[in-house]
């Protein structure tokens, strides 16, 4: 086993919650294998393949003549938000979403842009997405593209002009409900979920007609308030379990389950594979009186794809309590276990652990922990429930208790890849420790963020220079790292793996790198200038293999401080494309300087303190004492911090809503807004004695 070590800097760990906190080739000879070679020269879903093995044969570019590629083409998108969207190419057309829920079409050759389609979501939805408002990418079927919008659509777009075709609200918009994932197509089916389970909301995912947008079936992951009875869903043959598993109150909070990501379809079975949220609120005491499993929390849940029918699930978190979702990215693979070849559903979720179980019935297979866990000892071999550490269940102890990993998760939404040619799963992981409380005196706050774990003693915590991240190789047979790049920075970009013998991962740092798949060595990297965490996507055409990826730092790595080399250069996000021997150059990416602009008023220590609380509703977006240096501004350098009347029209009245900036009369006070604007003040003015 290697390790490569590249002495990371130290720096100090910025984060509290909220925030204050494939191509699916299948080559014969491979052991692990039991397919026939299967070759895919288009890109032409996520992933690659229903399958979502992100993984293509072609081997045009390899490890041999990696270090050959250059610059295509780019196009560059019109905010700097996030990008985490994986590409899709089909027929000589690139399709991709961007932030805000945008599509572009470009010709994949070239990059000519063909069309673009903005579904105009409010700027206010902003607020109630947890982590940027991103979109992780668009599904094509029959002449159409397929995106779901922030602020709850789902819309088909005509994929020659652009046109809208249809366009269907998925969500109650009176609670908090966003779309950031990306649809599956099933059959004539399309497929969404939604989030927000931090905010209060009870989650499901529908399935529409792909012609007509018309409401096929919905599948509820959690129960509703029982007085109400059954949902008239194809979920209510299974109330009556849910609801066993369920004690309290939950309804009252929404209870959580959102299927915010994970959507698999698995022809071969036909059926869904979903990965469903968090609890809603996180602490089960809270939520559900400290009793039950929370069917289905943190699951792996089954439906027959045409009637959203229950088949199986596997819960990976009974009782979940510490946000630990299992709606990280899901695998299909066919693996050979004891001689036999077993089709498999693999999946490294938030809690750490790396799990195996058979596709056709949900059958545990293996676990074992892929990062640092204290949560756990163990999964229990025979029944796949992990064997709980007693002080991790804060909510029963009363004493807070640092968790590893913590609610950021071991592994996030960022794709993992599996190599039928290695026979490897490689992981983006990373570790941030959080300290985790029974908050006694919890309210429940509509569309706020609702997880009553935090405490004075919460957060991230004394050991939290250790943020860190790695891509760890993974063996889904031994269960057991192959070997590891420890990298500086936690939420390090999804994975692409190639027949080439190549792994491609970009990362916070502005980098997108190229590295054997066989052993970790690094053999080529390209200067993004911005930070890269969406997985490429590879095709060929007229013989020539391209590399297509995301550039854009998204989700909660944009609340990091300190990520980017070059922060007051940061560029708009843009679609990078890659192919051998090309000559394209990135143009300079222009100059950020703005100094700090602190106001003329000197505050008193009172008023000071009071803004830093009260700075605790902007704290999400801008990072704390407004140390964001990633794609919000700095707020030490706004215009407006001089200017007590521009301040108040932005932050009290909300004159840039349709930026994504909401305006808070509703939660302050004239003067508690006029208080944050003297502390981030004070902060401007410590800068500038720098």
């Amino acid at each position: 086993m290697r390790n490569h070590q590249p002495n990371p800097p130290k720096r100090n760990g910025i984060l509290r919650f909220a925030m204050l906190a494939l191509a699916l080739a299948l080559p014969s000879a491979c052991k692990q294998m039991g397919h026939p070679e299967v070759v895919l020269e288009d890109w032409q879903a996520i992933g690659g393949s229903n399958a979502e093995q992100f993984y293509s044969s072609l081997d045009q570019v390899n490890a041999g003549n990696v270090d050959g590629l250059g610059l295509a083409w780019f196009a560059d998108f019109d905010t700097r938000r996030g990008q985490e969207a994986n590409v899709v190419m089909t027929s000589g057309v690139l399709y991709t979403s961007t932030a805000w829920s945008k599509v572009y079409a470009y010709d994949a050759r070239s990059g000519k842009e063909l069309w673009k389609f903005d579904p105009e979501v409010p700027g206010s939805t902003a607020y109630i997405a947890c982590c940027d408002v991103v979109n992780r990418g668009v599904a094509v079927s029959g002449g159409r593209v397929f995106v779901g919008s922030l602020d709850g659509r789902l819309i088909a777009l005509d994929a020659k002009s652009g046109d809208k075709l249809w366009d269907v609200l998925t969500v109650d918009t009176a609670k908090p409900y966003t779309i950031t994932g990306a649809p599956r197509v099933a059959g004539d089916l399309v497929v969404i979920g939604n989030g927000g389970a931090d905010y209060g909301v009870r989650g499901y995912v529908t399935a529409y007609d792909a012609k007509t947008g018309e409401q096929v079936w919905r599948f509820y992951t959690v129960p509703g308030d029982p007085a109400k009875g059954p949902d008239g869903a194809a979920s209510d043959p299974k109330l009556a379990a849910m609801l066993a598993s369920w004690s309290g109150k939950w309804f009252e909070y929404g209870g959580g389950g959102t299927v915010w990501d994970a959507i698999v379809y698995d022809e071969e079975f036909g059926q869904l594979l979903i990965g469903t949220g968090n609890g809603s609120p996180w602490n089960r005491r809270i939520r559900s009186d400290g009793k039950g499993d929370n069917l289905y929390l943190s699951s792996i849940v089954a439906l027959d794809a045409r009637t959203g029918a229950y088949k199986w699930h596997f819960q990976e978190t009974p009782g979940e309590a510490w946000d630990f979702t299992a709606t990280q990215p899901i695998i299909l693979a066919d693996l050979r276990l004891d001689g036999e070849v077993r089709k498999v559903a693999m999946q490294a979720p938030k809690n750490g652990f790396f799990y195996v179980v058979d596709r056709k019935d949900g059958s545990f297979i293996s676990a074992n922990n892929f990062a640092a866990v204290n949560w756990a000892t163990g999964v229990d071999p025979k029944t796949g429930r992990p064997i709980e550490s007693p002080e991790a269940r804060y909510e029963k102890t009363g004493k807070s208790f640092s968790l590893r990993p913590a609610f950021l998760g071991a592994h996030s939404w960022h794709p993992m890849a599996f190599s039928p040619k290695t026979g490897l799963v490689y992981i983006p992981t990373q570790e941030i420790p959080f300290s985790y409380g029974d908050q006694e005196n919890f309210t429940f706050q509509p569309g706020e963020f609702n997880v009553g774990a935090m405490t004075a003693e919460g957060g991230v915590d004394a050991e939290s220079s250790r943020l860190t991240g790695a891509m760890v190789a993974w063996d889904p047979v031994k269960q057991e790292e192959a070997w590891r790049i420890d990298q500086a920075y936690p939420g390090n970009g999804g994975i692409l793996a190639t027949g080439g013998n190549l792994i491609f991962q970009g990362g916070p740092d502005g980098t997108f790198n190229a590295y054997d798949a066989r052993d970790g060595d690094k053999l080529w990297s390209a200067d993004a200038q911005s930070g890269v965490v969406a997985a490429a996507a590879t095709y060929v055409l007229d013989g020539e293999q391209y590399v297509a990826v995301a550039a854009g730092l998204g989700g909660s790595n944009a609340l990091f401080a300190g990520v980017l080399p070059r922060p007051d250069r940061l560029p708009n996000g843009r679609l990078l494309v890659f192919k051998l021997g090309a000559k394209a150059k990135l143009p300079e990416a222009p100059l950020l300087d703005l100094p700090p602009n602190p106001p003329d008023q000197i505050a008193d220590a009172t008023t000071v303190a009071a803004g830093a609380q009260f700075f605790g509703y902007c704290v999400t977006c801008h990072g704390a004492a407004s140390k964001v240096t990633a794609i919000m501004p700095d707020l030490r350098r706004s215009a407006s911090l001089s200017d007590a009347a521009a301040w108040k029209a932005i932050v009290y009245d909300g004159a840039l809503e349709a930026n994504g900036m909401v305006g808070f009369k509703d939660k302050l006070k004239p003067d508690q807004v006029e208080a944050i604007r003297l502390y981030i003040g004070e902060e401007a003015r410590a800068l500038e004695a720098q």
